[in-house]
Parts: structure tokens; C-alpha cells; sequence
């Protein structure tokens, strides 16, 4: 028994309805998280509105998915892992720089830092080592970039633990296994 069902337009509530035409005119279909989501429609606009806010802040598209990869590695979300990698690959990252992002060794020097940062705040619930934070400042990052991670980790997070209570099925090629979890 699924928890929450994946919806098709016609079964959503009217609130949720307008959003899945934007999502699908945006990318072509509605992903089965957002459908899952969809069950209510405050809590989709709620999370496509943090989402659109965030993508005007401090990192870039690329920046966003390392964050969004390194909270779903955390937090063992095969369904994230999968859409982000496909999502990461469409911003510049190659599928290993994806693994290496997971495995918190990315070759690029700002991407560890990001996503080691991520990582530590995501598994001590908010808690990082303070070096973690110099390392990030010491990288270019900015007080705002850090604020903006925290509710980067938060909405990861909600996505990740809506795809663990329902169950949603994959609708993204699989993401490669990694060595580190």
C-alpha cells in the first residue's frame, strides 16, 4: 500500500492542478515527487516556492544539485539521487563528478567544501564542526550562502523524506552506486 499516491492531474485537488501544468510546460512532465506532493496543494506551492526563491540566491544551478546530491546521499533517497544526477548532468557535472560529489571527494575545491558542509549538516541535524564553516568561508562563500544552505538542506530533506513515506517510483535513469555512503 503506498502511503500517498503519485496523481495524475484530474485526480489532484484544484489547488494542486495549475502548478502540475507549470511544472509540466516547464519540464515536459510532472516528476512523480512533485505528484506525490501534489496531494495537497499548499504543500506543493510551498515547496516549488522555496525552490524558485532559492534559485535567485547565492549559488548557481550547479551549486544547487551538489547541495541537493550530498543531502540525498545523506539521507539514503535513491529517487533524489536519481533526479539529481540527471539534473546535475544537465548543469555541467559529468556522472562521475556526481559519484565523487556523493562520496564527499569531488576533484573541484569549492564543490568539496560545499559538499562536505551539506553532508555534516544534514547527519548531525544541524550541527557541523566549525571548521567545516571556516573551510566554507575560506572557499568564497558568504554568511548569506550559508543561510541559504540551511534551508537548501531543509527542502532536500522534505523531498527526500516525501519519497521515503511514499515510496515514489523512480522516473529518472538510476543513479550509479557509490563506494562511500
Amino acid at each position: 500500500m503506498n502511503n500517498l499516491e503519485v496523481l495524475t492531474r484530474e485526480e489532484a485537488p484544484a489547488e494542486s492542478r495549475d502548478l502540475f501544468d507549470q511544472l509540466k510546460s516547464k519540464l515536459g512532465k510532472v516528476p512523480n515527487l512533485y505528484a506525490v506532493i501534489g496531494n495537497s496543494g499548499p504543500a506543493l506551492q510551498a515547496t516549488l516556492g522555496i525552490g524558485e526563491a532559492l534559485a535567485q540566491g547565492e549559488f548557481s544551478d550547479t551549486e544547487r544539485e551538489v547541495i541537493a546530491l550530498a543531502v540525498a546521499q545523506a539521507n539514503d533517497c535513491d529517487y533524489c539521487l536519481a533526479a539529481h544526477t540527471t539534473l546535475g548532468k544537465m548543469f555541467g557535472l559529468s556522472e562521475q563528478e556526481t559519484v565523487d560529489i556523493r562520496n564527499g571527494e569531488p576533484a573541484n575545491g569549492k564543490f568539496r567544501v560545499l559538499s562536505r558542509l551539506v553532508r555534516a549538516i544534514t547527519t548531525t541535524r544541524g550541527f557541523p564542526e566549525e571548521t567545516l564553516i571556516a573551510d566554507f568561508y575560506e572557499a568564497g562563500y558568504t554568511p548569506a550562502a550559508l543561510s541559504e544552505i540551511i534551508v537548501l538542506v531543509a527542502l532536500n530533506t522534505i523531498t527526500n523524506y516525501t519519497n521515503h513515506v511514499a515510496g515514489t517510483p523512480i522516473d529518472f535513469p538510476l543513479a550509479p552506486a557509490v563506494v562511500n555512503s
